[in-house]
């Protein structure tokens, strides 16, 4: 179990890196206050600049909207350069500034009280051409904004999402101590402590005649489902790509939330994920279930800022803000408001009839105290409608850093769902945990982790080779000091997360590599599986202070209890045998299958598609993997930018992308159909100049870690990566590999250079030898 010493530098090494990480998102975000020009700015990401204001509009509770577009007088094209915003994101909105560093005089949009100020906001809406930011008036009474006539939106850092990490693992820190919290139940306090290592996981409550709502579900997701109804405390579901993770949560949501045979009373549950888009994808979900045997559908919220929240319409009828208009109390509510906001227009002497003039003496008094009382009334009516719109929700969904809100202040559930926790920080996952008294995580270990700024590429290096730095003799930046000036932990000898220990399918889950039988056999089954399932927990649980934020809860609760605390879906409804044949061997055991609906299925079995010739149809359509090789062409990469941080782009390579993409829509695969990705931006950026102009926004063009979750029936991989030093880069990171390999369902075509790529490490010199004995190899010269 779990020492005192263990627990305190378990918790220090967490603040230490956490620190780190706020550290460097501060600093990229303070390049806006330094003397980084506004084209380096706008080639990070980090700035849309020459914008004009479109219009200005009222959103979800009282938000301003502010829509902007790239005006066709100063440029030549609306389309958006690439860029970082993504809906959530903190922004502000300020004079537009050219490249010698001269604003454009701001206009006086509305008003001269708020002439000179800079509003912030969150970003609403994003698209190709217009972006939308909300922004939440600072005067309740005036919804009157100054705006220049041009104008740049800059990306903010975003520190409340740091404070409420803080908080969780002070709080985590007294709970370990010992220090109970106020009316935290023992199932609670029980949870916490075996997710630490302090006391052993229970065993597990063994379910008999368990009857599934959805009978479509295949084996691995039922028996996925049985784990976790049965685990007490805690259980994780492995979902590799396309093997219907969201799915099998869905039912088990329906069973925790219906009484049936082995669940005598509906439980509330807490469902929160790593995404705003992971969260809503589970809410449209549910918001399609049939009503139940009464009749009634289950009660849903969705707490979250209507601009971090997906635009369709039963989404957002489902959030808080929007239930709560619709109660009895909040018509008393609004009537309080407008009460409280008439007073204030009356002090400010901004009410009708005042005619600028301010009460004095009592009368101003007599006022303030009116608006004391009346802000009191607000609030406590206000909470009141919070407070019953939650209570009534059988399920409320938030991220995990938003369960942190005041919404959810002194709420409690008897069930966490954590969905993309492999893409979740471990302190942002504690936020909503002390909430539950049981945790169940989703998420796939060998697809992205969570995005770690103060990583460097040099540090990812030497995590990925496994070494520590006592083996080296200079200090890296992973060795910090603690809060007290002593040395942070050293770093755990175990395998990180991302080491190569599995590429042979060495890992060993608890799962049969085979289908289990007949579902006429299922009970008998699944019972049999999970005693076998059973026989690993007699592993000790060890807690280790993190290497790096990537090691994430879902990562540590494997190697702390082993493969007997999850289950893994070994069955995929996304890509044909072929493409998935290399993933399933060198990352998933040689367990991920492929269902019979999409084995075999073609770009040739698509409706649209057409091939005048039998050679065309074979070449084109009829090819589940494409492999164009580079070798000996000297198509070199290009640096663009600094040394530091330039990204590399290869005009060749793009080329023969463009070339296939004209190809493929000359059989009939439409542009929608097809994605093109690859690992690095100035890539999407020549990309999109040479395709965009001729299928303009239907063809997805971008970055492997933004195809994360999806899927298309043809992608297209530009690896960039081709010079006569034999450097790859991050390319050797095998689980954005991984994510990049495993977006196609019926084509993948992959063009890069084999000479350079295959000294990327021995994963990628298996895939290039898989490639070649499996691929349809074909000469990428340039004709």
């Amino acid at each position: 179990m779990a020492t005192d010493t263990q627990l305190a530098d378990f918790i220090a090494r967490q603040r230490v890196l956490l620190k780190r990480e706020r550290d460097a998102e501060i600093e990229r975000s303070s390049l806006l206050l330094s003397n980084c020009g506004p084209k380096l700015l706008e080639q990070k990401g980090l700035s849309l600049s020459g914008l004009g204001i479109v219009g200005i509009n009222i959103g979800l509770g009282g938000k301003t909207l502010v829509e902007l577009e790239r005006p066709t007088a100063y440029h030549t094209s609306p389309i958006f350069p690439p860029h970082t915003f993504r809906p959530g994101d903190l922004a502000r909105i300020e004079a537009n500034v050219s490249a010698s560093g001269s604003s454009k005089k701001a206009k006086k949009v509305v008003s001269e009280e708020t002439k000179g100020s800079q509003p912030e906001g969150v970003v609403y809406k994003v698209s190709e051409t217009r972006i939308v930011i909300a922004i939440d008036s600072s005067d309740a009474s005036s919804e009157d904004l100054d705006l220049p006539e041009r104008c740049r939106v800059l990306k903010l850092a975003n520190s409340i999402t740091y404070d409420r990490m803080d908080n969780a693992l002070d709080r985590l820190e007294k709970r370990s101590s010992g220090v109970k919290d106020d009316n935290v139940s023992s199932e609670s306090l029980h949870l916490t402590q075996v997710l630490l290592g302090m006391v052993p996981r229970s065993d597990r409550q063994s379910i008999q005649d368990l009857k599934f709502f959805d009978e479509s579900l295949n084996t691995s997701q039922k028996e996925a489902v049985k784990f976790c109804l049965e685990s007490p405390e805690v259980a994780c579901i492995h979902g590799p790509p396309g093997t219907g993770k969201t799915h099998t949560l869905i039912e088990l949501i329906r069973q925790l939330t219906s009484i049936t045979s082995v669940n005598p009373k509906p439980l509330r549950l807490l469902v929160c994920g790593a995404s705003n888009l992971s969260v809503d994808n589970i809410l449209e979900r549910l918001l399609a279930l049939p009503a139940g045997e009464k009749g009634e559908k289950l009660k849903v919220t969705r707490i979250g800022h209507p601009a971090r929240v997906m635009a369709h319409q039963g989404i957002l009828e489902s959030t808080l803000e929007v239930k709560a208009t619709r109660t009895d109390q909040a018509a008393l509510a609004k009537d309080v408001k407008n009460e409280l906001e008439t007073t204030l227009g009356i002090l400010s002497g901004k009410s009708k009839g005042a005619k600028g003039k301010k009460p004095r003496g009592a009368e101003r008094k007599k006022l303030w105290d009116d608006v004391k009382a009346l802000r009191k009334e607000y609030r406590q009516r206000e909470g009141g409608v919070v407070k019953s719109v939650l209570s009534e929700s059988q399920v409320v969904l938030a991220t995990c850093h938003s369960a942190g809100g005041r919404q959810l202040w002194n709420h409690d559930f008897d069930v966490l769902i954590i969905d993309e926790a492999t893409q979740a920080l471990e302190a942002v996952c504690w936020i909503p945990i002390f909430k539950a008294k049981k945790l169940i995580l989703a998420g796939d270990p060998k697809q992205l982790p969570p995005t770690i700024l103060s990583l460097d590429s040099g540090q990812k290096r030497k995590e990925q080779k496994g070494k520590s730095p006592s083996n080296t003799n200079t200090k890296s930046k992973t060795e910090s000091k603690s809060p007290d000036n002593k040395a942070a932990p050293p770093p755990s000898p175990a395998p990180a997360p991302d080491e190569e220990d599995s590429e042979d399918g060495a890992e060993s889950d608890s799962e049969p590599s085979t289908p289990i039988g007949s579902d006429t056999q299922l009970t008998e089954e699944l019972n049999t599986l999970s005693l076998k399932a059973e026989k690993p927990q007699a592993k000790i649980p060890e807690l280790r202070p993190p290497r790096t934020l990537e090691t994430t809860l879902f990562d540590r609760l494997e190697k702390m209890y082993g493969p007997s605390i999850k289950r893994m879906l070994n069955v995929q409804y996304r890509m044909h045998s072929q493409i998935c044949a290399f993933p399933s061997k060198t990352l998933y055991s040689s367990k991920l299958t492929s269902d019979a609906s999409v084995r075999g299925h073609l770009l040739k079995d698509l409706p649209n598609t057409h091939a005048d010739t039998e050679d065309d149809e074979k070449e084109m359509l009829a090819t589940p993997v494409v492999f164009f090789d580079t070798a000996g062409c000297e198509y070199f990469e290009r640096l663009e930018g600094d040394s530091d941080e330039g990204s590399r782009c290869n005009e060749n390579e793009a080329t023969v992308v463009k070339n296939w993409v004209d190809k493929l829509v000359e059989v009939g695969v439409t542009p929608d159909q097809i994605a093109v990705i690859t690992p690095y931006q100035a890539q999407v950026t020549l990309l999109s100049s040479l395709l965009r102009p001729v299928y303009g926004t239907s063809l997805e063009i971008g970055s492997v870690d933004g195809m994360q979750g999806r899927e298309k029936e043809a992608v297209i991989i530009s690896l960039v990566r081709s010079n006569e030093k034999r450097e790859v880069g991050f390319l050797k990171e095998k689980r954005r590999l991984n994510v990049a390999m495993t977006r196609a369902k019926r084509h993948l075509c992959v063009v890069g250079d084999s000479s350079t790529v295959c000294h990327g490490g021995s994963y990628l010199k298996k895939w290039l030898a898989w490639l070649d004995a499996n691929a349809d190899v074909r000469y990428a010269g340039l004709e």
